[in-house]
């Protein structure tokens, strides 16, 4: 079950001075893997839709006394490719560089039947869950080129099952990009990291709102598995690229080597 990575726990500062963009920042996931890389002496930018849950995370962070986040709301749904170049731009200001994306906010806002899947909801949920990481990457690339140890991590759904509809259909997609880059960019001049993690069922919002007779403390919290997005967004990883790592669900108690008590 890959549990060497899942056990990995970075030297201190392990990414120090690089910029990351961590997108479903605000809560779950996201957040977790935030406060993990500023733990570990990155500058994040927090990329989510919900300025009240962004500010929290950045309290967080620095409360800890981690290197201060910047916030960027931005509402996937409706957001076009200026607005990423924008962004892109602002960071490449102020930062002066980006090292790394992780492509983790997702929008999963009902199960329903293929036939009965209303068209705007379709077009909704296909944009913000493919079309928007199309562009965020657009925008992000030419500075991730420049970086001496740039990569890109995806986090995966297994969702190509009944029921799951545009938001199945849109993680196909994702797949499909996290691939193509991945091949594109392994090469000798110009290298990238790119790969996808998929976590499992773990404790989220999400999780919760679309399983309501699960019992929460059944599934890990997310916590427990940033471990293998802190290897893969570090110099640790190396040249390993293109990988799809997939977990098995975790007991409710499981916790990562590196969690402080």
């Amino acid at each position: 079950m890959n549990t060497d990575l899942l056990n990995y726990v970075p030297e201190e500062n392990f990414l120090k001075d690089r910029v990351i963009i961590v997108t479903g920042a605000s809560s779950g996931l996201g957040s977790a893997i935030a406060k993990s890389y500023a733990r570990f002496g990155a500058t994040v930018v927090l990329l989510g839709k919900t300025i009240p849950k962004l500010e929290k995370v950045y309290d967080d962070i620095t409360a800890a006394g981690y290197p201060e986040p910047i916030i960027h709301p931005l509402d996937l749904e409706g957001a076009h490719g200026g607005h990423y170049e924008e962004m892109v731009e602002s960071i490449i200001e102020n930062l002066g560089r980006l090292d790394g994306v992780v492509v983790n906010a997702a929008n999963l806002p009902t199960f329903t039947s293929f036939k009965n899947y209303e068209p705007e909801l379709w077009g909704k949920v296909t944009m913000s869950n493919l079309q928007a990481n199309y562009l965020l990457l657009r925008a992000c690339l030419p500075e991730l080129e420049k970086a001496e140890d740039p990569s890109i991590i995806f986090s995966g759904h297994k969702s190509n099952k009944a029921y799951f509809g545009a938001f199945g259909v849109a993680k196909g997609g994702l797949n499909a990009m996290c691939d193509i880059l991945a091949d594109e960019y392994d090469r000798a001049d110009g290298f990238m990291r790119v790969n996808r993690i998929d976590t499992g069922p773990i404790r989220t919002q999400m999780r919760t709102l679309n399983f309501p007779g699960e019992d929460p403390n059944t599934v890990a919290r997310p916590e427990a598995l940033v471990g293998p997005y802190l290897f893969f967004m570090g110099s640790d990883a190396g040249k390993r690229t293109g990988e799809n790592i997939e977990f098995d669900r975790l007991a409710g108690d499981a916790k990562w080597a590196g969690e402080v008590e």
